[in-house]
């Protein structure tokens, strides 16, 4: 009598070097569906918290919120003018509170400061203030430009470019209003108006690029031309450096993005053309 049948060694390898090989051509697809799941949801958050900022500023008069969250950690209160924040928000209770210091902050901290915030009450899912793939622990990965109340820089306080009432914006389609920083930030999203220098790291985010909202409620990914964006985004986490010159034409043109997205014009003469959508 013949015994039953059994793989020899030589079909077993052969076998196993079949499975590898499909698994190495796969895995990077997986990767890239599940990558672009999750920008998304991203997308998506980024859409329902401008409706949510479009609201707030409908219920007040077009007057849109404090977007720099500064003061008591896990607080969202409205500075006075005697107070040792900036005076351009009185009385003003920003969007998010304080979830942020350089020793990090417990989650139940970031909770009270998130639904504390002027916005929670237009957007009471918590889920929508983070990004899939936000640094972990961290509840609140996005951020509001400083052009839409929040910080001013040298030379924005002119009409039309540091905003506090959303009928003053020109180009709803073109204005920026949330960027996916990925971790908790320390104020608003910081973009030089009268400089030719990176002032917060560009994101680099969803492959080699960023997910921004705009003041017209719409979301967008961008991908970065230059090839030094990406590289310094990477090494720069949570740097904020304030001062990357880029060196090239493609880097330049990544950084006038940001600046007109942010302020609707550059405040200098440009290095290289910008490219004009």
């Amino acid at each position: 009598m013949k015994g039953p049948k059994a793989f020899t060694l030589i079909e077993l390898l052969v076998v196993i070097a079949v499975i590898a090989l499909l698994m190495g051509i796969l895995m990077p697809a997986l990767n890239r569906a599940r990558e672009h799941g999750k920008r998304a949801v991203c997308l998506s958050n980024l859409r329902q918290l401008t409706i949510a900022w479009i609201m707030y500023a409908n219920d007040n008069g077009n007057y849109i919120v404090n977007g720099a969250p500064l003061g008591v950690p896990g607080k969202a209160r409205a500075p006075l003018s005697s107070s040792w924040d900036f005076p351009f928000h009185e009385n003003e209770v920003p969007w998010i509170g304080v979830a942020w210091n350089p020793a990090g902050v417990s989650q139940k901290v970031q909770m009270e400061a998130l639904t504390t915030g002027a916005l929670y009450r237009y957007c009471k899912n918590y889920k929508i203030f983070r990004c899939p793939t936000g640094h972990r622990g961290e509840l609140m990965t996005y951020v509001i430009v400083d052009s839409m109340n929040g910080l001013p820089r040298d030379g924005t306080q002119q009409a039309g470019l540091w905003i506090k009432n959303r009928l003053k914006i020109k180009k709803n389609n073109k204005r920026i209003v949330f960027i996916d920083e990925g971790w908790v930030t320390p104020d608003s999203y910081a973009v030089h108006y009268l400089e030719e220098l990176w002032w917060d790291d560009p994101m680099v985010r969803h492959s080699n690029g960023t997910t921004l909202s705009f003041a017209d409620g719409h979301a967008e990914h961008w991908v970065w031309q230059g090839k030094e964006t990406i590289e310094y985004g990477k090494l720069a986490d949570r740097a904020f450096p304030k001062g990357y010159e880029p060196q090239t034409d493609d880097g330049f043109r990544d950084l006038y993005r940001i600046q007109i997205g942010t302020w609707s014009r550059l405040g200098y003469e440009p290095t290289v053309e910008p490219l004009i959508e």
